[in-house]
């Protein structure tokens, strides 16, 4: 399986450059076609104004978002152009509480969505909303590039972060057509548990089943010696300098996370290099 339909969803061209350029990038190495969805946000929270202003604030800020929405279009429209025109453009006004369903409508025929990092000083709660959509409602996988980040010419160096879940394995199977192109596929477990079905040999038979796609992959088992998973699979991947973390989302409830944290939610906070997840 290749990425032949990429999508990616712009908020703001200037600051998402990065995954815009990225979204470009892969779409051109995987020789695929990119759907860019240009987004305007309209914020309004029904039920807050006073009896007789509602309709006229939402159909206010509703027209906004058209604006803005064709705003993005437009910029991102013109760096397409000078890319070589290997895309579309799709101008979508959305309230923040029906994103999850119109982005998942929109992006569950995609092989991929190249994305923003979600979290950040101008990150706002939508762009949190965006990646939740393509995980959970589209059910694909998400390339997270953080900002000022480019995709690496070749990734070379990848870490997988294993820890025998289910999500863990639906983001390698979707990570194939990149593993099988890397040098080094280092396979890491922290901390593997004493009582699990393959403690003899953890990680082996991920590694066995790389190997029959042609994919040469290490194994790394570390003991978590931070604070947070996160933390250690970050100075792994440092001390590999690594190009790309392939992980499982949300193992967890996405509630849990939002207010106890979790793995996922820590890793995109803290994410300097490209991130693979999947659900």
């Amino acid at each position: 399986m290749a990425y032949k339909t990429i999508t990616t969803i712009i908020t703001d061209p200037v600051a998402e450059r990065a995954a815009l350029d990225a979204a470009i990038e892969l779409t051109a190495r995987e020789g695929g076609h990119l759907e860019v969805l240009c987004l305007g946000v309209d914020r309004t929270q029904p039920g807050i104004y006073y009896s007789g202003t509602s309709a006229i604030a939402m159909q206010t800020s509703l027209a906004e978002a058209d604006e803005a929405a064709a705003r993005v279009q437009k910029e991102v429209a013109t760096i397409l152009d000078a890319a070589g025109g290997m895309g579309d453009t799709h101008p979508i006004a959305a309230q923040t509480g029906s994103l999850a369903q119109i982005l998942g409508n929109y992006t569950r025929l995609s092989d991929i969505a190249v994305l923003p990092k979600p979290y950040g000083d101008d990150r706002e709660h939508e762009h949190e909303a965006i990646v939740e959509a393509a995980l959970f409602d589209a059910r694909i996988p998400v390339l997270i590039i953080p900002p000022n980040t480019k995709l690496p010419e070749s990734l070379d160096t990848i870490v997988v972060a294993w820890n025998e879940s289910r999500e863990a394995l639906i983001a390698v199977r979707h990570a194939l057509p990149i593993l099988k192109n890397a040098k080094v596929v280092n396979i890491t477990i922290i901390d593997p548990p004493v009582h699990a079905p393959d403690r003899s040999d953890p990680g082996g038979a991920l590694s066995q089943m790389l190997s029959r796609h042609g994919v040469t992959a290490e194994v790394s088992i570390l003991a978590k010696t931070m604070p947070r998973v996160s933390e250690v699979i970050e100075r792994h991947m440092t001390d590999l300098d690594a190009d790309l973390l392939v992980m499982g989302a949300y193992g967890h409830s996405r509630l849990r996370e939002s207010i106890l944290g979790g793995a996922t939610r820590n890793t995109l906070q803290m994410a300097e290099m490209p991130v693979l997840m999947a659900h």
